[in-house]
């Protein structure tokens, strides 16, 4: 898949310029994004895509040297079974942070 960024956001489009993915995220500070919420479009899922946009998402946390909580329930769900693997991008807030995902930043 290909991944582009822009702002709060990052996707993968198909070759018709459809979203076949994507995640929003909000900075908490400096040094903090909170991911609100990962979308696969329906003709995508079960087929592990959800799995690659989160791994997109850590290339991109570890890139500019930053951390996530997740209100998103899955990508909260998704840190918490791979905490091991991304420790050193998660941060210690989403231990007790609550999960339920935002669309258009309404949870």
């Amino acid at each position: 898949m290909n991944w582009s960024y822009k702002e709060n956001q990052i996707f993968s489009l198909d070759n018709n310029g459809e979203v076949i993915s994507k995640v929003d995220f909000t900075k908490v500070d400096e040094n903090t994004i909170d991911i609100e919420h990962v979308y696969v479009s329906p003709e995508y899922r079960g087929q592990g895509v959800a799995d690659k946009t989160m791994l997109a998402v850590v290339d991109y946390l570890r890139e500019k040297k930053l951390k996530a909580t997740a209100s998103c329930s899955y990508a909260n769900s998704w840190f918490r079974k791979n905490e091991e693997l991304y420790k050193d991008i998660i941060a210690i807030e989403m231990r007790t942070q609550a999960a339920a995902c935002k669309i258009n930043s309404e949870h």
